[in-house]
């Protein structure tokens, strides 16, 4: 008789558990600082994310006034949407951010330092807007998605004595390499050598010990955090992709075949040295290199490119739409990326849907992107030694062309497995379910 009655009581708390779940719709307050339709990169994720987290629960989402103009283009359903304009004090520090690390595209870890104080200014405003509307529980959860830095603190996790407060997905940058101090100067990233010093600043410790749970993307961002918040951490990977927007494509090696890196032109990417595998092997100069981007390295990298007579096989686009990204992906067989500090790597899962064979550094995010079978990862080494490496790397793809289709469809297998949009909102969705008591595990999404 115990034991039926033991059996119908954890029958009676599962069916509530479910009923919990399905039925009652959550009301989520996002704080989305960065959060565009049609910037690239970050934002543009953190929309689609927000898009697609919508279809399953109410949103209010809280963003800087300077995305109105891209989204309200867009027609949202079962989403409010609140701007808060903090302009007066972000836009000054943003241009004099660009003064001290010289312009948009370099520095970034400067960059997030200069922006502490106009982010805890926008958390401020918020908190003033919706202070009794959190304190009567008008929400269920308070989910702090961007900015993903994890150096940028979250106040209202201290504030918000009511709800819980979840904060990512977080992601930083794994530490330079010991082979590139010079890339590390290079980027005018003089901050670097003061990166802990936002531990001692305000709302930080109160941030981790107050947040519910805290989203954090690959290891190297999980090893940034306070080790006594370990309990509350999940691998949470930034990364999200719509299998419907990338058809299966019917890939055909070309014989000249095209080599393609997409991402910004700056140091820490080593966009040299597919150059430099080019300049050193006459058999790929018989194929096709495409750089897909801007950066302050670009004009360098062109000089480099005709003063080795390399102009008919090495070519560069700039910036180009992302409609335009997909195609150029849809006609390219391999995608080449010696970046050697990548955070997470998202335009790897945009060259995996698009089944290219991947060629990417053994460091940080893509060597989570690219497990064993579905690409190349470099072992992380000096410039000349990944020259070396990547120049081996190519011509053994062009020269053993079922390697590229192999390759190229276990990319797209693993990314639709793991990066789709329907798995992470459906994984969302029990961070939220375990953060509100409706599930007792914690949910463990990469073992």
């Amino acid at each position: 008789m115990i034991v039926q009655k033991i059996s119908r009581e954890v029958c009676i708390k599962t069916v509530m558990k479910q009923t919990l779940s399905t039925y009652k719709q959550k009301k989520i307050l996002i704080l989305a600082a960065d959060c565009n339709p049609e910037w690239h990169s970050l934002p543009a994720l953190v929309f689609k994310y927000v898009i697609e987290l919508s279809q399953h629960v109410e949103i209010t989402l809280v963003t800087q006034i300077r995305n109105k103009a891209n989204i309200d283009k867009l027609i949202l359903q079962n989403i409010d949407i609140v701007y808060i304009d903090t302009e007066k004090v972000a836009a000054p520090i943003y241009k004099l951010s660009n003064i001290f690390t010289g312009g948009p595209n370099s520095g970034l870890t400067t960059k997030v330092a200069f922006r502490y104080p106009s982010y805890i200014y926008f958390e401020w405003v918020v908190w003033r807007r919706f202070k009794k509307d959190i304190n009567a529980e008008k929400f269920d959860i308070v989910h702090r998605m961007s900015p993903m830095s994890p150096t940028i603190p979250c106040p209202i996790a201290k504030w918000n004595k009511t709800i819980p407060t979840i904060i990512g997905p977080l992601l930083s940058s794994p530490a330079w390499p010991k082979e590139y101090k010079s890339e590390k100067m290079g980027k005018r990233e003089w901050l670097y050598y003061f990166r802990d010093f936002h531990r001692i600043l305000p709302y930080y410790r109160s941030t981790y010990k107050n947040s519910a749970a805290i989203l954090a993307g690959y290891p190297h961002t999980i090893a940034d955090l306070p080790k006594a918040v370990l309990p509350r951490v999940i691998d949470f990977s930034e990364g999200g992709v719509d299998p419907e927007e990338f058809p299966m494509p019917n890939k055909i090696i070309h014989k000249k075949i095209t080599i393609l890196f997409v991402g910004r032109l700056v140091p820490y990417k080593l966009p040299e040295v597919l150059i430099h595998s080019f300049i050193s092997s006459l058999f790929l100069q018989q194929h096709k290199l495409v750089f897909v981007g801007d950066g302050p390295e670009r004009l360098r990298l062109e000089k480099l490119v005709e003063d080795n007579n390399l102009s008919h096989c090495i070519e560069f686009t700039g910036t180009i739409s992302q409609k335009e990204v997909g195609e150029i992906m849809r006609n390219s067989e391999i995608f080449a990326f010696p970046s050697i500090r990548e955070q997470g790597g998202g335009v790897i899962t945009l060259a995996a849907m698009s089944c290219m064979a991947l060629v990417v550094v053994d460091y940080g995010g893509p060597s989570y992107r690219v497990p064993n079978g579905t690409g190349i990862r470099i072992p992380m080494d000096n410039k000349e030694g990944l020259i070396i490496s990547f120049c081996s790397a190519l011509e053994d793809l062009i020269k053993n062309p079922e390697k590229i289709l192999l390759f190229g469809k276990a990319a797209r297998k693993f990314t639709e497995e793991h990066y789709s949009w329907s798995v992470k909102v459906k994984n969302t969705i029990k961070i939220y379910d375990w953060v509100l008591g409706i599930e007792e595990d914690k949910p463990v999404f990469r073992k």
